[in-house]
């Protein structure tokens, strides 16, 4: 089956504009007469529950949460991108489109690209008119900052909670439906699959987390925004919640599974710090403006941190090693997050890494704290100041920019970044792969959407910096509202969707069933067991580097971990009230198949592209030896995954990627 993205005809930069001029619209009554189901109350979520709600359509919004306000949206630090050009730094739509699809190794759907960065600017204005408290310049206009694999400075922040404060403009949107009635919100509850009536999406079974109850809700259509997969790695820096069931449930009945190998290794990571922990903690990228990134040049240096024998601060600077500032001289520490990521595993393996476990490099803020000193001195008219100072001057500009990060890292590491560099070190963070959906958001199930980090579209092989809020809020905000309508103007006499029909039931029966067989089951393993020894089969094979052995061994690893599971799992309690080891038990299921797909889709992806690294596939000379070699020929398409029952079984279907307005060409950031 040839995939159809419905991209409109025509010049790029009038796509989106001429597209709404001509699709179907629901008149305000009709909206009315209209339901829709949002699963998931994320920045997507939530954006499109409030915006739909608005339009006047009858929206039921679900997450597991006990609030919206926990969804995972609220840990992003760093920022939100937008072309504003506030700086007059050149920045435009053209240059973030341009940016977004380079950082994306050419593996993104350009016109959804164009889309993204035509309704930046929208974003912001939105989010400024809600009150989200973006840091100001001294003459009031919003601040910027810059990101990795960028040139400009296009990044609007609040301190290093930027996703906590739009996660509460989006919040406040939605409480303002929910209390006009036009928001059923159901806190609590857990979808665990999607009801097809002839082919289109009409409702869902969820369970309620708290009874045990298992519920049906029906809609006209359904839009799923549950976020990404990323801890199918067990240990990343998603919240421990974070999981794939909604979208792989959703897989199973129809919907294509796109590109699930591209997923992304955040290069700023608070290091792992030894086998019993169960989730990993992110450093803002937005550090990567002031602090650099540096290993020992001599090894016996390296040996000598690693042992206690000596402090960071005890080497001298021509004695250090900034590897990115070397390799990539035009973008320094600001190379794109799969570029950072690559190049701190490298010095690592090679021996220079810094901490106990050799898996660590240092975040430098020491030339900062003199450069802004300085800086400050001047302004206040401080003449000949002395060095401490400069320094306290210095710190003071640190700690208004990134304060928060630098107390988080102070209690969970128990060093003082002020006095002694960061240490960081690679970690999953973002899934750039997901659901496969066309330009109107749509999956391959009439009436069935998926949007933000939960579908594939927009990011390509690796997600620039402070990219996620802008497309999980563009989607919600921007675009779904408006294709969402051309297919619900056919459904403007269909009546309420009864939930007593044959499909409602079977859906039913069978997540009844799985319920029962995991808390009939006596096992003598406990889920987690399962989950990290998934999680260490991922990392070891399935990580920063890949290759046809190991992606061989992973796939039939992961098989017989997940037949083990079947047979051996324990899960204590009962079903009828809080049961935290079956919600548990449900979603490593899920991951045990998501993980196979995932290395099968990595082993017919012979390439290296974004976050997707083949040690196959290597440049061998000239300037960019030993960079990432992609393969234009052979891969330039969205792998979409066919479920067939087995994950070895899927079926691959090709959506070819056309570049009408922009060369390709290998990334190069040096």
């Amino acid at each position: 089956m040839a995939l159809d993205s419905k991209v409109p005809e025509g010049p790029i930069k009038d796509k989106w504009t001429t597209y709404k001029d001509k699709i179907n619209l629901v008149n305000p009554a009709n909206k009315r007469n209209i339901d829709i189901i949002v699963v998931g109350t994320g920045l997507a979520g939530g954006s499109a529950a409030a915006t739909l709600a608005e339009l006047g359509y009858n929206v039921k919004a679900f997450c597991y949460q006990d609030s919206p306000r926990r969804a995972h949206s609220i840990a992003a630090q760093g920022g939100i991108n937008a072309a504003k050009n506030y700086q007059g730094d050149g920045d435009s739509n053209y240059r973030l489109f341009y940016d977004t699809v380079k950082g994306g190794d050419y593996r993104s759907r350009e016109a959804n690209v164009y889309r993204l960065a035509e309704v930046s600017g929208n974003i912001i204005d939105q989010c400024v008119a809600q009150g989200v408290p973006f840091a100001r310049e001294y003459g009031g206009l919003l601040d910027n900052r810059s990101f990795g694999g960028v040139l400009v400075s296009r990044t609007f922040y609040a301190k290093g909670q930027t996703g906590q404060q739009l996660l509460l403009g989006a919040y406040s949107a939605m409480n303002r439906q929910i209390a006009r009635g036009k928001i059923q919100m159901y806190n609590r509850h857990e979808m665990l699959d999607v009801v097809k009536v002839d082919g289109k999406a009409r409702g869902i079974i969820t369970r309620n987390l708290i009874t045990g109850d298992i519920e049906r809700h029906s809609a006209h259509a359904v839009v799923i925004a549950s976020g990404g997969y990323g801890n199918v790695y067990f240990l990343s820096t998603n919240a421990m919640g974070s999981n794939a069931t909604a979208a792989w449930k959703i897989h199973k009945k129809g919907a294509y599974f796109a590109n699930p190998c591209y997923t992304q290794i955040h290069p700023t990571c608070i290091p792992r710090s030894g086998d019993y922990q169960s989730k990993l903690t992110l450093m803002s990228e937005s550090l990567r403006n002031d602090g650099r990134i540096w290993v020992p040049a001599k090894i016996e240096d390296a040996k000598a941190i690693q042992q206690g024998k000596l402090k960071p601060t005890e080497i001298a600077e021509e004695e250090r090693d900034y590897y990115l500032e070397r390799r990539y001289p035009a973008f320094g520490n600001l190379v794109p997050r799969d570029v950072a990521s690559r190049a701190a595993k490298e010095r690592c393996d090679a021996g220079y890494g810094v901490n106990a476990t050799g898996e660590a490099v240092y975040l430098d803020f020491a030339t900062a704290f003199v450069r802004y000193g300085i800086e400050q001195a001047k302004i206040h008219g401080i003449k000949n100041p002395s060095k401490e100072k400069i320094i306290e001057l210095g710190q003071a500009i640190i700690e208004e920019k990134y304060g928060n990060l630098f107390q988080m890292y102070e209690k969970i590491i128990a060093e003082n970044p002020y006095e002694t560099p960061m240490m960081i070190y690679p970690a999953t963070h973002y899934t750039m792969g997901g659901v496969w959906v066309d330009y109107n958001l749509m999956t391959t199930v009439d009436g069935l959407y998926c949007i933000g980090e939960a579908n594939f579209s927009d990011h390509g092989a690796n997600r620039l910096g402070a990219s996620a809020l802008m497309q999980g809020l563009a989607d919600g905000y921007f675009v779904l509202p408006y294709t969402i309508g051309d297919y619900l103007s056919n459904d403007i006499r269909t009546g309420t969707i009864s939930t007593d029909s044959k499909e409602f039931e079977d859906a039913e029966e069978e997540v009844t069933d799985r319920i029962n067989f995991f808390m009939n089951n006596n096992g003598t393993k406990s889920v987690d067991y399962f989950h990290k020894r998934l999680g260490k089969v991922m990392w070891d094979k399935v990580g920063m580097a890949r290759n046809e052995k190991h992606l061989n061994e992973a796939m039939a690893e992961i098989k017989a971990i997940r037949e083990e599971f079947w047979k051996d799992v324990k899960v204590p309690g009962s079903a009828n009230e809080m049961n935290l080891e079956l919600e548990k038990a449900g979603r490593v299921a899920d991951f045990l198949e998501l993980g196979e797909l995932f290395a099968k889709d990595a082993l017919d992806r012979n390439e290296s592209c974004g976050g997707h690294f083949r040690e196959e596939s290597v440049e061998l000379d000239g300037e960019q030896k030993g960079e990432a070699k992609r393969n234009d020929t052979d891969y330039a398409y969205v792998a979409a995954w066919e479920y067939k029952g087995e994950p070895a079984d899927a079926v691959l279907h090709k959506e070819k990627l056309e570049f009408k307005d922009i060369e390709l060409k290998q990334r190069s950031y040096k």
